[in-house]
């Protein structure tokens, strides 16, 4: 059905149902706690707040030992994937028809609709000892909702007629553009992979300390389950913070405090949270320090390997093959991409936790989108055109190119190895024994012992006779 309040309702159910998932975790644990001090209207309201972080929105949390009041702005990565999946299925759910203006419209209309929503999630919080900032969620809301929304709807049908009027270079083509984003996404996705796997040799080299942050935090089992799902919660973000340590700029972690691959910057006291258990406490170096190459090693390889397969789709085949200019263009768009995705990422994995030594947490987007870009652009437009050159020669002729140098390393084997003697004959005894002679007296005796079986040889004149 094409109604406006149709849409409208879309967005309004997509935001509940990301608040009723929530708020179910929320209670779970609020039953679970043997101290339920504010009860269920304040347990709903720390799941508004939840909901709220999700989208970016900054919290301010009142009730501190200090009695100033302090932010709370690291948004946790996975809670976003949970809002932006309900919004891309309303979306989805809808009919616009086959006109990009009909999904345009219909992509506002569901925006609107999780704005509603949204207003009055910010307006429940408000008396609260955390409570959501309305300029912030007046910043943040905004700009997720459309983001989500505008890019299913255009992904899905092509984007507006206004859009459609800018007409780009004939090397920025559509097809050039999809295969950088799609590379793009690929290189982001190996930077972030190799992060999460330098956070997890750190926190596999001092897991006692990571144990006993859960006994230090929490003394309850529901408290320490709390905290565990906290910690998933913050999982991508430890994710985005690794591969910005193995790209080179680093993160802070309080005001004066840097961690990064060229040294570590002592900052103040942290608490014992499990996941800061993986932090280097002196400068790297050796293992450590090849560890974090890691980060940029992984990204480029990813990035260059799309690269490749995407300009020879079919090995050996130089019909369908992309050029050189080509393939290096679309892995310097894939670079610009992958910076712009990361540099995104660590402003959303980084904020402020408090204020004095907590006002600064996480990497800068700033510092990490140039170092990816730098990182993917030098080493993996030499790399991509590597391979795209390994692609062409084709299975057939890299199994010759193998079975020509195979031969020739055997020659020059054989060439260096000695030759064993060649065994002379004795010609005199040879040459004695095949002479007419020698088989009329061989035959003579044969007879004399057979008898009468073997028959007489007749002599042969030495020259024919004339005719």
């Amino acid at each position: 059905m094409r109604h406006p309040l149709r849409w409208l309702l879309e967005g309004l159910l997509a935001a509940g149902l990301g608040l009723g998932a929530l708020a179910a975790l929320v209670l779970l644990l609020w039953t679970l706690s043997p101290y339920p001090d504010s009860g269920a209207e304040g347990a709903l309201r720390v799941a508004a707040d939840l909901w709220l972080l999700a989208h970016g929105t900054e919290l301010l949390r009142a009730d501190t030992l200090g009695g100033t009041p302090a932010p709370v702005g690291v948004t946790p990565l996975l809670l976003c994937a949970l809002p932006g999946w309900l919004l891309l299925r309303a979306v989805r759910a809808v009919d616009w028809g086959t006109e990009p203006a009909g999904a345009t419209r219909a992509a506002l209309w569901i925006s609107g609709g999780y704005l509603l929503a949204g207003a009055v999630a910010v307006v429940h919080t408000l008396p609260a000892p955390i409570d959501a900032r309305p300029l912030s969620a007046a910043a943040h809301l905004p700009v997720f909702a459309l983001a989500v929304t505008l890019g299913g709807a255009w992904a899905a049908v092509g984007p507006p007629a206004f859009l459609s009027r800018f007409r780009p270079p004939a090397a920025l083509d559509r097809r050039r553009l999809t295969t950088a984003v799609r590379v793009a996404a690929a290189g982001t996705a190996a930077y972030c992979a190799a992060g999460a796997l330098l956070v997890a040799g750190g926190l596999v080299l001092d897991a006692r300390a990571a144990q006993d942050g859960f006994g230090q935090l929490s003394g309850e089992w529901s408290g320490r389950l709390a905290l565990l799902l906290l910690v998933l919660a913050l999982a991508p973000n430890a994710a985005v913070w690794g591969a910005a340590y193995g790209l080179g700029p680093g993160f802070a972690v309080g005001a004066g405090g840097v961690v990064a691959p060229l040294g570590v910057n002592g900052g103040p006291d942290l608490p014992p949270f499990p996941l800061l258990a993986a932090l280097p406490v002196r400068d790297p170096a050796g293992p450590a320090l090849w560890a974090a190459a890691l980060v940029p090693a992984a990204g480029v390889v990813a990035t260059a390997w799309c690269a490749a397969r995407a300009a020879v789709p079919v090995r050996g085949e130089r019909v369908t093959a992309s050029g050189r200019l080509g393939t290096a263009l679309t892995v310097l768009l894939a670079a610009c991409g992958t910076g712009a995705a990361l540099g995104l990422l660590a402003a959303c994995a980084g904020g402020p936790l408090g204020t004095g030594a907590l006002a600064e947490f996480g990497p800068d987007g700033l510092l990490v989108a140039p170092a990816a870009i730098a990182w993917t652009a030098v080493l993996g437009t030499p790399l991509a055109l590597a391979l795209r050159a390994r692609r062409l020669t084709g299975p057939r002729r890299l199994r010759q190119w193998a079975a020509v140098r195979a031969t020739r390393a055997a020659t020059r084997l054989r060439g260096l190895l000695p030759r064993p003697p060649r065994r002379r004959r004795a010609t005199g005894t040879t040459d004695a024994w095949h002479t007419t002679a020698a088989r009329r007296s061989r035959w003579a005796e044969l007879r004399k012992t057979s008898g009468a079986l073997v028959p007489e040889i007749p002599p042969v004149p030495d020259h024919p006779p004339e005719q």
